[in-house]
């Protein structure tokens, strides 16, 4: 029931973060909203997971890592209800806001259940559940672009009907978690590390700014390939949803498959090769044009080992203070997305200005500048790597 809780979770996990691909363009129209507004909105949602992560930690402690669990998924399926209901720009946000509540909480208590429960093969087993991530990931765009087309007694379901009937299965692994137990809650609090003896550590903030980077250039892809390959090369939308899907298929597909090579070539190598890769892949195809379209789809087999392996490193690193390390590393990660969204929306607007804000030629330059933020973010992730394995391995602490 832990396993199925975490595997089902992480499914549920990968649909309320990824659903968003093909619902954005009809978001935007609307609520007649342009690329700088909407890059506000992902920032000012991404808030609401920022704060989530603030507070789970506290409420693991009080409550237990299963109450904390169950009420991240009823958060979840009720946000669901309230996107439905909403027909004005305040409410919907507000209804986002509130599903980024919780999935900030869920992704504390799965990375929590994980390093409780993974002792041995950590990386292996990190990469395997969050493979559950990328293979719902793989086929949320598809489901929601159907979803948006499906009619129920006369009336589309549209983008309101298919965020209410995806984030309705968080019922699912809440009922799992209810009936599960789980390790870890009775470790006395004298025996945890507490946060002031981890912030001393550089590590940790080494930590923090390569999952900030690699989450960065994770998740905006969800929000900014198919809008990106819908204007800038009037693809349609089961075309660009496509090759987002594409892209998460080889996101899940690398973790399923190379989780034991993090294992065996060490953590923190693994972290530089795989963000590497990414980096060079997004830069071929954003600047290669319309014929290297299929590297956006490539660069999800590097990117998708950053958040996993980090959690791995975090749980070996500090196997009584876990807890605490992943709530800093993943709170501040949540503000490096903040900065991160509202800086592509800023860039995309600010190109566009430069070449024309109403011609062509100005969207897809704008579009360009805005995707090369994504493979900037995730050279910066193995550049902090480098200098992370430098540190390490001076300290014969190498992972």
């Amino acid at each position: 029931m832990q396993l199925v809780t975490i595997f089902l979770g992480f499914v549920i996990f990968g649909f309320s973060e990824n659903i968003k691909g093909p619902a954005i363009p009809r978001i935007q129209f609307d609520f007649m909203l342009n690329e700088s507004q909407l890059g506000t909105l992902l920032s000012l949602n991404a808030l609401g997971y920022l704060i989530a992560c603030s507070f789970t930690a506290y409420l693991t402690r009080k409550w237990g890592i299963k109450p904390v669990t169950v009420t991240a998924f009823a958060v979840m399926a009720v946000s669901g209800v309230f996107i439905f209901c909403s027909r004005y720009y305040p409410m919907f946000s507000a209804s986002y806001f509130l599903m980024y509540i919780g999935n900030g909480m869920l992704e504390i208590g799965l990375a929590i259940l994980g390093a409780r429960i993974f002792v041995k093969n950590t990386g292996t087993m990190m990469n395997l559940s969050h493979g559950f991530y990328g293979l719902s990931s793989t086929v949320a765009p598809l489901i929601a672009t159907g979803l948006m087309e499906v009619t129920v007694y006369g009336h589309a379901l549209d983008w309101r009907g298919m965020y209410l009937v995806m984030l309705l299965l968080s019922v699912l692994p809440m009922i799992s978690a209810w009936f599960s137990t789980f390790p870890g809650d009775d470790i006395h609090h004298e025996e945890r590390v507490p946060l002031q003896a981890l912030l001393k550590d550089p590590v940790l903030w080494f930590m923090v700014f390569i999952l900030s980077f690699g989450v960065v250039s994770e998740m905006a892809v969800g929000g900014w390939l198919v809008n990106f390959l819908e204007k800038a090369y009037g693809w349609d939308t089961v075309a660009a949803s496509g090759m987002l899907s594409a892209f998460f298929l080889c996101f899940a597909l690398a973790r399923l498959l190379l989780g034991p090579l993090t294992d065996k070539i060490g953590f923190i190598l693994s972290l530089i090769l795989f963000s590497g890769f990414s980096a060079v892949c997004t830069f071929a195809a954003v600047w290669g044009g319309e014929p290297f379209a299929f590297l956006f789809a490539a660069s999800g087999a590097g990117i998708a080992m950053i958040y996993p392996t980090v959690m791995a490193f975090i749980a070996r690193r500090y196997p009584k203070g876990s807890d605490t390390a992943i709530t800093f590393t993943v709170t501040l990660m949540g503000l490096g997305s903040v900065i991160g969204n509202y800086v592509i929306g800023g860039v995309i607007e600010a190109v566009k200005r430069l070449f024309g804000a109403e011609s062509q030629t100005g969207l897809l330059r704008g579009l360009q500048a805005g995707y090369g933020v994504i493979g900037l973010c995730a050279a910066l992730c193995a550049v902090s790597g480098m200098i992370l394995f430098r540190y390490l391995l001076k300290r014969k602490e190498i992972i």
